[in-house]
């Protein structure tokens, strides 16, 4: 149950693609959007009864052209951003069909850290925090914009 006065999250599916280098895939926010030309890690919010999983593979089917393979959910976090708090279910994703068309004429980025795209959107850092825990990287996750 919310408190009076909190605003309640927004459920938002969250690819993150890991291919066979280890590489990850960030995507820009396309014009028109908040946060426009940030990167971040590809997805977008539930529609009403669907799941992580099912929100996830419409999401990068409609943005990103590509038709996913397994999902492995990974974390959940809650970020605050000033018009919207948001639950990011981030999800790890290492199959896939089709190419890449980026339909909402954002950019993609294949990553390794330190991240060299700028700016990242807020909601990205963590996962580049968990992804330098996880591979033992040390020193920045990316470079301030």
């Amino acid at each position: 149950m919310s408190a009076p006065g909190e605003r309640r999250p927004v459920d938002v599916a969250v690819g993150v693609l890991v291919d066979g280098d280890g590489r990850f895939l960030l995507t820009s926010r396309p014009a028109g959007k908040v946060y426009a030309g940030y990167w971040e890690f590809p997805g977008g919010k539930l529609e009403t009864g669907e799941s992580v999983e099912g929100a996830l593979r419409r999401e990068l089917h409609e943005e990103l052209g590509i038709e996913i393979g397994d999902v492995q959910p990974w974390k959940v976090e809650i970020v605050d951003y000033p018009h919207a708090r948001v639950r990011l279910h981030f999800c790890k994703v290492r199959s896939w069909r089709g190419a890449f068309e980026m339909r909402e004429g954002q950019s993609m980025s294949w990553q390794t850290l330190p991240v060299d795209v700028v700016p990242v959107l807020p909601g990205t850092v963590p996962v580049l925090r968990w992804f330098a825990a996880e591979r033992g990287h040390a020193g920045p996750t990316h470079v301030e914009g």
